[in-house]
């Protein structure tokens, strides 16, 4: 396993590392298959010896494995470091932490800037659609190979809250307990809308060419525009007043649609990073992945969860508009009329969608302590009344 406890110095990981797991093929819902395949993760903490104690995290459309540490020679952390290690939500001295990138990303897992193993290029349109339901299924591959029977929990907010979803209606057998945050069952019309802007985004710029741009400039202005609206949506009204107003920049030179007000100039920024750490494509399979789910499978959500035996906590955001709290309330109904033992904290947060990335101190409290009852109660007893 990667950090060693005697390692770790003020609360925080260190340096950690990337691994990758590689296996032959994967059959997809779509009834096409892909191969091989490469899921790349990270690990923190130790595996105790009856690997009773692994927790799986699941991130978010941009997100990737590296959810906390620093890789070596790099000065940023993890996009969960706030949550995870010695002491935190995610008790590294507690805990085996496991993150995945997602199947169709860009960050060593298999995607679409991925060899194709038939003609030695890219895949890029030629990779299969993909589903959630895909994606979890090669967490499962992963989760397999490293040996452990069931998770302790599996945790994700928005797009890895729907992955939490999808492992909690598909593979029950496989967890103690689920905490899906700031995430629903299905995307509304608005949220498709919004992905389907930031999708046309991207194919519109000139440098797309159907998805073959790997080997000339890429969609750079296109994807930095689909940044742009896909951040509007993880903020909230109150926090973008609060975080900008409308303050213009520091006069200079100007011609007539210059970026003067501050928010302008905080989007574009936002854009511009985007683009050197994301591909193009991954995000066009990655968001059609997340319109396309639905973890009811057709079929009334709690008929799907009716008989599980995991322990479920619900988190949402009061000023999440893109996850509104009330599909938040779905899942928990869902639950409660399954039978399903089910916590619902709604955190009362200016941040946004961006809230489940922000807001650690409440976070932190809640999980802590969930996962604390859910741990205990197989220390003491041996099981976990699942």
């Amino acid at each position: 396993m990667i950090n060693d406890s005697r390692e770790i110095r003020r609360g925080t990981l260190g340096a950690v590392q990337v691994r990758f797991f590689t296996f032959d093929s994967l059959k997809l819902e779509s009834g096409e298959k892909i191969g091989p395949v490469t899921i790349a993760y990270e690990t923190y903490g130790l595996l105790n010896k009856d690997k009773t104690n692994a927790v799986l995290i699941t991130h978010a459309l941009s997100g990737d494995a590296h959810a906390a540490g620093v890789h070596e020679g790099k000065d940023d952390p993890g996009w969960w470091d706030a949550l995870i290690g010695p002491g935190k939500a995610f008790d590294t001295e507690k805990y085996f932490v496991i993150c995945s990138n997602v199947l169709g990303g860009c960050k060593g897992s298999t995607g679409p800037a991925s060899t194709n193993p038939k003609n030695g290029k890219p895949y890029a349109l030629d990779f299969p659609l993909i589903g959630i339901n895909d994606i979890v299924n090669a967490q499962k591959r992963l989760v397999d190979q490293l040996g452990i029977e069931k998770l302790l929990s599996v945790v994700g907010g928005s797009m890895g809250g729907q992955q939490v979803l999808s492992w909690l209606s598909r593979y029950p057998q496989k967890l103690r307990s689920a905490i899906p945050i700031a995430t629903t069952i299905r995307h509304s019309p608005q949220q498709i809308a919004f992905n389907e802007v930031g999708r046309q985004a991207i194919m519109a710029d000139v440098h797309w060419k159907s998805g073959n741009y790997y080997d000339g400039p890429h969609p750079s202005q296109g994807l930095a525009v689909a940044r742009m609206i896909g951040h509007i949506t993880y903020m909230s009204d109150k926090s973008m007043a609060e975080k900008f107003g409308r303050d213009k920049k520091d006069a200079g030179e100007h011609f007539k649609f210059t970026a003067d007000f501050e928010v302008e100039g905080y989007l574009r920024y936002r854009g511009d990073s985007f683009v050197k750490r994301f591909d193009a494509n991954s995000y066009l399979y990655i968001t059609k992945a997340m319109d396309n789910f639905d973890a009811s499978g057709g079929r009334r959500f709690d008929d799907v969860l009716r008989g599980i035996k995991v322990k479920v906590m619900v988190i949402s955001f009061k000023s999440d508009w893109l996850y509104p709290a009330y599909q938040s309330k779905e899942i928990v109904r869902a639950c409660k009329l399954a039978g399903v033992e089910t916590t619902y904290c709604e955190v009362d947060s200016s941040y946004g969608h961006d809230a489940f990335l922000l807001e650690v101190d409440e976070e932190t409290y809640l999980i802590k302590h969930f996962l604390k009852k859910i741990f205990y109660a197989y220390e003491v007893t041996g099981d976990y009344g699942a």
